[in-house]
C-alpha cells in the first residue's frame, strides 16, 4: 500500500492554502494597479503639486524666510522664487507696514474703545493717579529676530511699553503729563521702550508713541476739573495783567517821548526866536546910533501902527479936516453902545 501525503487540513494531494492566498491577493492588485495612461496623469498631477509648491512670491512691502525643518536657511526679497517642495516652507511678515499696538484700551470690531484699568491706570510724581491710554507704531528691522526671537512679540511690546510709560509718568508732575509735558514724556517713553527692545533682540524699530486720552479716575474727575479750571482762570487773569501791562507802558513811554519831543522843540523855537529878536534889536540900535533922528521916528511910527491898530478911531490931519463931512454913525453907537467911535478934525 503506497503512502499519499495528507495536509494538515486534511486534503490529500491539493495545493497549498497559502499559495493560493498570496495568489488571490497578488491578482487582486494587479486589477487595482491604474493602467498606461491612468499613471501619466497620476505623474502630471505630482508634477504640479509639486511645482505650486516649489515656486512662491514675496510682495513689495514682504521679505520671505525660507525654512527647512523648522530652521531658517535664507531669506528672500520681493518678487518669485523658487524652493524645495514638502521640505521648505516659507513664512512672509510685513516689513514695511506700520503695525499699531493699543496700550491701556482695545477697539473692537464695531470701533468701540473700551479702557483696561489695569494698563491705564498710572501713579505721578507727585502721588496722583492717572488714566494714560496711548498706541504705539513701529516696524519690522529684522524679520528673522520678530519671528523667532521673542514668542509673543506684541504682548511683549504692549508690556514693555506700559512699563516705560509707567517709569516716565512717575517721574512728572500731575500738570506736566496732563498740559505742557506731553511731547517730552512720548519722546522719553519711546527711548526707553526702544531700549529694551533692542535688549531683547526683537527686530522692531518704534516709530512713535502717542497719548491719546490722559484723564484722571472718573470717580475724582470733578475735583480735577474744578482744580484745573481754577488754575485756568488764574492763568487768565496773569495773562491779561500782562498784556495790559504790555499795552500801557509802550503808550506811557511814548507819551513820555512825545512830550519831551515837544518840550525840546519849544525851547528851540523860544531861544532861536530869543536870539532873532536879540539880532533884530542889535541892528537897531547900530542903525539908530547911525541915524537917531530917522530911527527915532520911525520907531515912533511903527509903535503908533501896532497901538493904533487895534483902536476904533480915525485921526485926521488938521489941514484936511476942512474937506471932510462930519458924520455921526448913530446905528453903530446903538449896536455898539461902548464904542468909542468918533472923528476927529
Amino acid at each position: 500500500m503506497s503512502w499519499e501525503p495528507k495536509d494538515p487540513w486534511g486534503q490529500q494531494g491539493g495545493s497549498d492554502p497559502l499559495d493560493d492566498v498570496l495568489k488571490k491577493a497578488q491578482d487582486q492588485w494587479q486589477r487595482m494597479m491604474p493602467n498606461k495612461g491612468m499613471k501619466t496623469i497620476i505623474l502630471i498631477v505630482v508634477a504640479v503639486l509639486a511645482l505650486s509648491q516649489a515656486v512662491f512670491k514675496v510682495e513689495p512691502d514682504e521679505e520671505g524666510l525660507v525654512k527647512r525643518f523648522g530652521d531658517v536657511v535664507r531669506t528672500v526679497g520681493p518678487g518669485p522664487h523658487l524652493k524645495v517642495p514638502f521640505i521648505e516652507t516659507v513664512v512672509t511678515p510685513k516689513v514695511e507696514k506700520l503695525h499699531r499696538i493699543e496700550v491701556g484700551f482695545r477697539t473692537n470690531d464695531r470701533g468701540r474703545t473700551q479702557i483696561v484699568p489695569q494698563e491705564a491706570l498710572m501713579l505721578t510724581g507727585d502721588m496722583n493717579i492717572l488714566s494714560v491710554e496711548f498706541i504705539i507704531q513701529y516696524k519690522i528691522s529684522k524679520a528673522r529676530d520678530y519671528l523667532f526671537n521673542v514668542a509673543d512679540i506684541e504682548e511683549t511690546i504692549r508690556k514693555a511699553a506700559e512699563a516705560s510709560m509707567r517709569e516716565v509718568v512717575g517721574k512728572n508732575k500731575i500738570d506736566e503729563v496732563l498740559t505742557v509735558g506731553k511731547a517730552e514724556i512720548q519722546q522719553k517713553t519711546q527711548d526707553l521702550l526702544q531700549g529694551i527692545l533692542d535688549q531683547y533682540e526683537g527686530g522692531t524699530q518704534i516709530a512713535s508713541v502717542q497719548l491719546l486720552d490722559v484723564n484722571p479716575p472718573q470717580k475724582v474727575a470733578k475735583f480735577f476739573k474744578d482744580v484745573a479750571s481754577a488754575k485756568e482762570e488764574r492763568e487768565q487773569l496773569i495773562n491779561q495783567a500782562h498784556g495790559y501791562r504790555n499795552d500801557i507802558i509802550p503808550k506811557a513811554k511814548g507819551q513820555a517821548a512825545q512830550d519831551i519831543n515837544q518840550a525840546k522843540g519849544f525851547a528851540q523855537s523860544r531861544l532861536a526866536r530869543a536870539e532873532g529878536e536879540a539880532n533884530h534889536f542889535l541892528q537897531t540900535l547900530e542903525e539908530y546910533r547911525k541915524g537917531k533922528n530917522v530911527i527915532g521916528k520911525r520907531v515912533y511910527i511903527e509903535t503908533m501902527e501896532e497901538v493904533l491898530s487895534n483902536v476904533d478911531k480915525i485921526i485926521l490931519d488938521s489941514k484936511a479936516s476942512g474937506n471932510v463931512l462930519p458924520y455921526l454913525p448913530l446905528d453903530r453907537m446903538k449896536r455898539f453902545p461902548k464904542s468909542n467911535s468918533q472923528a476927529t478934525p
